[in-house]
């Protein structure tokens, strides 16, 4: 599995504007504000219906309920949906919703329905709330996002906007392991869009000082290195053997550093296997390894180095080793338009005196890197709640979070809409 994000923020360096850098800021749409307030109980309630419904990438089941219900909800807030199957992997639905409008503003909105947990993890790590924090797996990444599209949109409903000539609203089921059944179709229906608010959330007071958006992130992907050597009898004749535990632990140990000498890339090996028996030279042995990227082609150089490594610098005579690299997600560089729409956000926030950091790199990877791939629509990340412990244990999300996102969304595409 792709290990996308740790945390939005824990390998960036925030670029923070402050308030003076920025054109003097709208005052406070006091309705709006007030509905979001009002919405926050209902928002709550979405989310522990979500977190009780167990949706890792892998179980279908919980991913098929995931869809039914989001379709549902779509479906009430006037949306014609369509339910289309990722072209690999688990096999589950995307969700996607359309509703046309009155304006010129094509806007796509996308989270995720998947989650890094597998089967019976509520019965070990339920929905629990505990003063400003709700816990739940997946409540943050990227529950809390889905709930923020929901009720963001909801808001201005209610208040008649139509203000844009069509929103899409795009729920994909495997973004855990590398959206590799629905990337493709993102990038399809962003490049539709003039605008992509990707969902993913923020990090919470625990970790970073203020919330924040996100205008690049690095590509995820990995790398496979299976070495080949010959089996014999452990205790009777290991000579004859040639052992490829050993041989693929020498590389990894000679070119865990070899990243280094290439500019945007990084590596870290996090699986192996070897061997079925304890009394056989392993034939056999596999490694994977977590690579990152924030420029084009580096994991292409990545690979035919260590290639070259494997085939020149053998520990074990006669063992044959094979780089492979499988596809992942692209960088996530949102660039000048990108940018632009995190300054809006920031301009937002401050109607609500409150502080909104923008982080222009990360060292996990998103589907706005899909999102964003050709550069035709502006693409902005973390529009969803704040909160932690993503992919480990006791995630959670901060309440406090929930009326600011849900003003900051529902803002966001007032001003959209209107062309500014």
């Amino acid at each position: 599995m792709i290990q996308r994000i740790t945390a939005l923020r824990a390998l960036a360096l925030p670029l923070v504007l402050t308030m003076g850098s920025l054109a003097a800021h709208a005052a406070t749409d006091t309705a709006l504000l007030a509905a979001a307030e009002k919405a926050q109980p209902e928002l709550i309630e979405s989310l522990r219906q979500m977190v009780l419904i167990e949706s890792g990438s892998a179980d279908v089941k919980g991913l098929a309920q995931m869809a039914q219900l989001l379709e549902t909800r779509l479906k009430a807030q006037g949306f014609t949906t369509e339910r289309v199957k990722t072209t690999t992997g688990a096999g589950a639905d995307i969700v996607i919703g359309r509703l046309q409008g009155t304006g010129r503003a094509k806007i796509m909105l996308q989270a995720h329905m998947d989650t890094v947990y597998g089967s019976g993890i509520l019965n070990s790590q339920g929905y629990k709330v505990d003063g400003n924090r709700i816990y739940g797996p997946g409540i943050a990444d990227d529950k809390g996002g889905i709930a923020v599209i929901l009720h963001g949109l909801a808001l201005l409903q209610q208040r008649g906007w139509k203000d844009f000539a069509q929103i899409t609203v795009m729920f994909n089921p495997d973004e855990e392991v590398g959206s590799i059944g629905s990337g493709e179709l993102i990038s399809q229906l962003a490049d539709q869009h003039d605008v992509v608010l990707s969902c993913e959330p923020t990090a919470a007071k625990s970790v970073a000082k203020n919330e924040a958006v996100l205008t690049g992130a690095s590509g995820a992907t990995r790398i496979d290195m299976e070495v080949t050597g010959k089996a014999s009898h452990a205790g009777a004749a290991p000579q004859l053997g040639r052992n490829a535990l050993l041989e693929l632990s020498h590389q990894m140990v000679q070119n865990r550093d070899v990243y280094k000498s290439i500019p945007g890339v990084q590596l870290n090996w996090t699986l192996s296997q070897a061997g079925t028996v304890r009394n056989q030279i392993p034939e056999k042995a596999l490694a994977s390894a977590d690579v990152r990227t924030t420029l084009p082609g580096a994991a292409e150089k990545l690979q035919s180095t260590l290639q070259q490594m494997a085939n020149t610098q053998k520990l074990i005579p006669d063992t044959e080793t094979r780089v492979s690299l499988l596809g992942g997600r692209p960088p996530y560089q949102g660039g000048v338009k990108a940018k632009a729409l995190a300054e809006k956000a920031q301009s937002i926030y401050q109607e609500l005196n409150r502080t909104l950091d923008i982080v222009p790199m990360t060292g996990g990877a998103t589907d706005a890197a899909f999102a964003a791939r050709s550069d035709k629509a502006a693409v902005i990340e973390s529009l969803g709640l704040a909160g932690w412990g993503y992919h480990a244990k006791d995630e959670y999300i901060e309440v406090d979070s929930i009326v600011p996102r849900l003003y900051l969304m529902a803002r966001m595409l007032i001003e959209l809409g209107q062309g500014r």
